[in-house]
């Protein structure tokens, strides 16, 4: 058996196990997560003559409680030996150790003073809060990682993922990368790991999780129940650089549409009785639940949201019409998010479209008048950015905006050549262009930020894929890609009469 106690000694719960194990129910939420320890020591017996188990030092991680002690039982019931550990919670320790276990220590001689041990610990954590603490609100995360394949590539993506959470302006104090042979159901990582992100959230001030995978609703249940801290996957993260970035209102229509298509499946009640709301006096049948009424709230948003981009979509095809009567070329710029899609934009067409150096700074489409030295114009559209494994309720969601990519007549695909992994976007970006019918479109390669890397590495990939070097930010280097352009858009939209002519 055991007890839980209050820094004021107050028995505050009691707790019963058997022989080998106590059962601890659900506590209530404790102080603030992010700095705090629970405010409660568990003091238990132990049967066998056992130390310190390793469930004990769990509760201990898992339970942010200020200490665990155990008592060692005789034979007679006298207590004999005690066994006492704490959380290591400061900051920049040299140590991994997530806990320090003291001395084994006879009851009758211990000498323990767990007001002050109580009360250094709380400093510790007091100086972590001023080394971390953010005057601007940011939120403070930890990049989860999980793979059961290669470690290399979890950590390219969680690279990837520090530039997500940097453009949705999230502090990112830290990452952990767990290979697995198999992925646990109900936390996506071990136990043991977990216990260890919870050390070094408790130490660095974190307030939120972001996991480079998609997780279930019971996973992400389980993980805030078991953290209480905020979980997020990567989905979630770039809904949210989609909702801060859109400007338009069809913009804007179409990020709350993805954002009401992921939250639909992961509805959850947390209520067991799941409590009947009615229509009012005299209203028939049992009523909804509350997570038939959130569906059916959802399902009446989406419907109207999607009435509301009908309407939009209709004045585009218009617009487009008009375009294709006067039989103005397009060309169309995609890319892996980041590659500088903006920046060509503006080069090329002499215009000012904002730009930024992080993921998704464009969302909107914008198009600008290009002419040609022979004398023709071409409509240039910038368009949203790709990623690998784009979330599917953005791409449904966007299905509208990505129609003009249905109306170019030449794909500039635009590749940051100066990312290690540039192979890779050109796969991404092209699987994604195969999922809407767009791969068989004529493409254009173009390999952008040419300062960024050595000469004879940029012609070497240039050459191995066709491709034309360039940086965009530097208008001298274009003179070959117009070139290039205006032929390949005469050939498709003219035939070679007028390349001849």
């Amino acid at each position: 058996m055991g007890c839980l106690l209050g820094r004021d000694g107050t028995v505050e719960m009691v707790l019963v196990g058997d022989a080998r194990s106590l059962y601890i129910p659900e506590l209530p939420k404790g102080r603030e997560a992010r700095w705090r320890l629970r405010g409660l020591r568990l003091v238990h017996t132990h049967l066998h003559g056992e130390p310190l188990t390793q469930d004990d030092l769990m509760d201990l991680v898992f339970l942010r409680l200020d200490c665990v002690a155990a008592v060692q039982v005789d034979r007679q019931g006298g207590a004999t030996w005690l066994h006492v550990a704490h959380l290591v919670p400061g900051a920049g320790e040299k140590t991994d150790r997530a806990w320090e276990i003291l001395p084994p220590m006879l009851c009758s001689q211990q000498s323990v003073d767990f007001e002050e041990l109580v009360r250094s610990l709380d400093e510790e954590l007091e100086r972590n809060r001023q080394l971390f603490s953010t005057s601007d609100g940011r939120d403070r995360a930890l990049l989860i990682g999980v793979t059961d394949g290669s470690r290399e590539r979890a950590e390219a993506s969680l690279d990837e993922m520090a530039e997500l959470a940097r453009a949705a302006g999230i502090d990112v104090v830290g990452r952990v990368v767990q290979r697995v042979r198999e992925i646990n159901p109900k936390y996506l990582i071990g136990k043991g790991k977990l216990g260890e992100i919870m050390i070094q959230a408790l130490r660095h001030g974190v307030d939120l999780l972001i996991f480079d995978r998609e997780l279930n609703p019971s996973q992400v249940r389980a993980l805030t129940d078991t953290t209480e801290l905020r979980v997020i996957d990567r989905t979630q993260l770039i809904l949210d650089i989609f909702a801060q970035r859109a400007k338009s209102r069809e913009g804007k229509i179409q990020v709350e549409m993805a954002q009401l298509r992921y939250l639909m499946p992961r509805l959850n009640v947390r209520d067991d009785a799941l409590s009947r709301l009615t229509g009012g006096i005299g209203a028939r049948g049992p009523g909804e639940t509350k997570l038939e009424i959130d569906r059916r709230r959802i399902k009446d948003r989406l419907a109207q949201l999607e009435r509301e981009l009908k309407a939009i979509r209709k004045n585009r095809q218009e617009r487009r019409r008009r375009r294709n009567k006067n039989e103005i070329p397009v060309v169309s710029i995609v890319g892996y998010t980041n590659a500088g899609k903006s920046t060509l934009l503006n080069a090329l067409t002499k215009s000012d479209v904002p730009v930024a150096d992080q993921y998704f700074a464009t969302l909107d489409p914008t198009s600008r008048r290009l002419r040609f030295p022979r004398d023709f114009e071409v409509i240039v559209t910038d368009t949203v950015g790709f990623i690998h494994d784009l979330p599917r309720e953005l791409l449904d969601a966007f299905a509208a905006t990505l129609e003009e990519l249905h109306d170019a007549d030449v794909l500039l695909h635009v590749v940051d050549i100066s990312n290690p992994r540039f192979e890779e976007h050109i796969e991404a970006v092209r699987a994604i262009l195969k999922k809407l019918n767009l791969h068989t479109k004529p493409e254009l390669l173009v390999f952008n930020k040419m300062d960024l890397v050595s000469p004879e590495f940029g012609k070497t990939v240039a050459d191995r894929y066709g491709g034309i070097l360039i940086s965009a930010i530097d208008r001298s280097t274009l003179s070959r890609l117009i070139t290039a352009l205006e032929e390949r858009v005469e050939m498709v939209c003219f035939g070679e009469n007028r390349i001849s002519a």
